[in-house]
């Protein structure tokens, strides 16, 4: 099994000070095996401190972010491939046929994007299962707003993903409270694992 956090669009210091501490206390050193990153941390010292989280963290380029990162990626964990976005090139922003139409370019399982700061993943409106692939939305684990939303709760997601399976944990500040939700993709035609 693999730990996978997926975080973005925290904006420190323009639109947040910080994480919350909530947050800060969970996120610790040596827990996760792999970050992805869906890009506008706009501080060089956030990466910092996600690089003392996990060594492997994975970048892409939001559009404030003042230092270089691809503008998308292609990572394999486990046997499921995950596709990393800002989201800012994608338009309409968020929308689920332009962000399904990216997932089949980049042909992966998974994509996570951000941009939009709105936590979006699969079933019930949490995550966005698109045909027989997932699209993730980790939001702003900060609360920053967004030109879309200026009402924004901090959230984060882990991925624990064991061969054919993520197991999704939407993690969400609300009411100065942690609230955990858990979402499970199997990718198709593999097997079936317990």
């Amino acid at each position: 099994m693999v730990l996978v956090l997926c975080i973005g669009d925290l904006h420190v210091p323009h639109r947040a000070q910080d994480l919350p501490p909530k947050f800060k206390e969970l996120l610790k050193p040596n827990k996760v095996d792999h970050i992805l990153c869906c890009g506008n941390l706009c501080s060089k010292s956030l990466l910092e401190y996600l690089k003392g989280i996990c060594a492997d963290v994975k970048l892409v380029q939001g559009d404030f972010d003042d230092f270089e990162a691809p503008d998308q990626l292609v990572t394999q964990i486990g046997d499921i491939r995950v596709g990393v976005c800002h989201g800012h090139q994608v338009v309409p922003w968020g929308d689920k046929e332009a962000l399904a139409i990216l997932q089949r370019q980049l042909d992966v399982d998974i994509l996570v994007t951000g941009h939009t700061h709105a936590f979006e993943v699969g079933a019930r409106g949490t995550a966005v299962m698109y045909g027989e692939r997932l699209q993730i939305n980790p939001g702003s684990a900060t609360g920053a707003y967004s030109s879309l939303n200026a009402e924004v709760g901090p959230s984060f997601v882990l991925m624990d993903v064991d061969g054919a399976k993520a197991t999704v944990y939407v993690y969400q500040l609300v009411d100065d409270a942690v609230k955990v939700e858990k979402i499970d993709y199997q990718k198709p035609g593999a097997p079936v694992t317990l």
